[in-house]
């Protein structure tokens, strides 16, 4: 038998009016229809109907989860710093890391994700490889100190995520646990009712080799993904590369320095030599590190600081100030150009290839130079994609014009390989009687960002509308005010409960209809049944949340309906 949740007992507040600090759909709804209470910034309560949703998409995914042969542990929250320094991540971390020490003064963290402890019990427990493969996962709260937490419960300090942690002897085997965990993550995304596209992404602070995102396209999004309309192609923006096509320069004339005054930037040399961004070579300097790098980027294109920074990792890279050029005459603020460049990385996006011509900073103030020439005048020390992708941009599998969207990440899974094994010496006895060293795979699904993601792919302007599967009930009773009707909503509502179907009956005393009617479309259970005005004749009106279809059932048909769709 199901739970019937009576309104005039639940614990829910619904507000008319979105939160003063909402700007994401997922925050403003979530908080209107009494799911979540903010507790602090980027620290949310979920209130009981919240709860049920979020244990909704922790039971699909513990089930997908179990099928592929998954065992579900729980890890402690709060872990000994020695791991992570081992790794090199309490470091790499930075300020995203919660840090605390206990009345000793022993060093601690709340754990942001779990690789170097699972390896740790794998290392206990696992001595042979006739205990492996193995996979192991958690649905377990994570923390993460966002500077600034925003978007409810989609980017918290606090949040619900599931990781899993695959253990295999040989390479194909890990092979084998990537392909098992993409599987069963489609088929948690596709039980979720989440429209996702799944894209070829970098490993960050993660480590590993292959990677995929699994994405949820919509404007709250904080991530940005292309794809083809031509073929299959998809990835982070972060992961997309550029094929860089050789230029001739036989017929350059030499280097020529022009009187250029009053031009630092990009805008005020296009400007006053009458020519196109495109010709010109822009400059970046940052440090990486403490120590200053050029990066060059065409003119007319923006360098993309988190994908300089994902291929420097775990390097800091952070923009140079006005004291970094003090002390320095080699570097001329605004007029930076590569050639002549002393005790300079010099770092290239591949579309500055070699024999490739440029309008650059002649290392003067007030003076740039023309027919600068990649390999000729001056060398590239690394080709990186550094560029901040655009629509437009050529696909890097068929030459196609991307396009680019927005979305949230719901789901990321890794080939991490033997980076942990190594730091742990995580070995195991092999069935030639020798060591083997163990390989891993890392996979993460945000449950807290899930639940913020159906938010907002599937809401209306009358509020949420969750898919069946996750609605915090399957249908919603309402009693239009009457004793008459509230008798029969209650009595419809114990006979679908004792039929196995979830139901919430709005029986509460002097709120209006209308105040019901409304509540139950912003709260968005799937199906909504009203007992109004024919509740005398037994008769109820059976309406869809989403399509706003209606129909008028007796109470036995729609005990009947309803129960066939659960």
């Amino acid at each position: 038998m199901a739970q019937v949740q009576r309104m005039s007992r639940l614990m829910i507040k619904t507000l008319r009016d979105d939160p003063a600090d909402a700007e994401t759909l997922n925050h403003k709804l979530l908080v209107r229809a009494g799911y979540v209470r903010r507790t602090a910034a980027g620290i949310w309560s979920w209130l009981p109907l919240g709860k049920k949703v979020l244990e909704n998409v922790s039971r699909v995914v513990r089930e997908e989860m179990d099928a592929i042969g998954g065992q579900e542990v729980l890890l402690p929250a709060l872990l000994p710093k020695e791991p992570y320094e081992a790794s090199g991540r309490y470091d790499e971390y930075g300020d995203l890391l919660f840090r605390l020490q206990d009345r000793k003064g022993s060093d601690y963290l709340l754990g942001p994700t779990h690789e170097e402890i699972f390896t740790q019990v794998v290392k206990d427990m696992c001595s042979s490889y006739k205990d492996l493969p193995v996979i192991l996962y958690q649905i377990q709260t994570k923390y993460r100190d966002e500077a600034r937490p925003r978007a409810g419960v989609l980017r918290g300090r606090e949040f619900q995520m599931k990781d899993s942690y695959s253990f295999d002897t040989t390479d194909e085997g890990l092979a084998e646990s990537y392909r098992l965990h993409r599987g069963a993550y489609i088929r948690i995304f596709e039980r979720l009712g989440l429209d996702h596209r799944i894209v070829s992404a970098v490993s960050g602070a993660m480590g590993g080799s292959a990677s995929e995102e699994f994405l949820a396209p919509a404007p709250a999004g904080e991530d940005t993904f292309v794809d083809c309309p031509n073929c299959d192609y998809a990835a982070n923006t972060e992961a997309v590369t550029f094929v860089a096509t050789p230029g001739d320069a036989s017929g350059v004339a030499p280097v020529e320095e022009m009187d250029t005054p009053d031009t630092p930037t990009i805008e005020t040399l296009a400007d006053f030599l009458g020519v196109p961004a495109s010709a010109t070579l822009k400059n970046l300097l940052v440090k990486v590190d403490g120590e200053i790098v050029a990066v060059g980027v065409p003119g007319d294109r923006e360098v993309d600081l988190g994908k300089l920074g994902e291929h420097l990792a775990p390097a800091e890279v952070e923009l140079v100030t006005a004291e970094d050029f003090v002390g320095r005459p080699d570097l001329v603020r605004g007029y930076v150009g590569p050639q002549g460049l002393e005790k300079v990385r010099y770092i290239a996006d591949p579309r500055v290839a070699a024999g490739t011509s440029w309008i650059t900073g002649a290392n003067k103030e007030g003076v740039h130079a023309r027919n600068v020439v990649c390999g000729r005048d001056f060398e590239v020390d690394d080709h990186l994609d550094v560029v901040v992708v655009e629509a437009g941009d050529p696909c890097p599998r068929c030459g196609t014009g991307l396009q680019v969207d927005r979305a949230i990440e719901i789901g990321h899974i890794f080939q991490l390989g033997r980076k942990y094994a190594d730091i742990f010496s995580l070995d195991v006895l092999g069935q030639q009687g020798k060591p083997v060293r163990v390989t891993m795979g890392s996979y993460g699904i945000g449950v807290s960002r899930a639940v913020a993601a159906l938010a907002e792919q599937t809401a209306d302007d009358k509020g949420l509308c969750w898919p069946r599967e996750i609605a915090p009930a399957d249908v919603h009773v309402v009693a239009a005010g009457k004793a008459l009707q509230t008798e029969l909503a209650l009595d419809v509502s114990e006979k679908l409960a004792a039929a196995g179907v979830r139901v919430i009956v709005d029986d509460r005393a002097g709120v209006s209809p209308g105040v019901k009617f409304t509540d139950a479309e912003l709260i968005g259970v799937p199906t909504i049944l009203v007992a109004g005005r024919r509740s005398a004749e037994g008769v109820l009106e059976l309406k869809d949340r989403r399509t706003g279809e209606r129909e008028e059932l007796t109470v036995e048909d729609a005990v009947a309906r309803l129960t066939a769709q659960g």
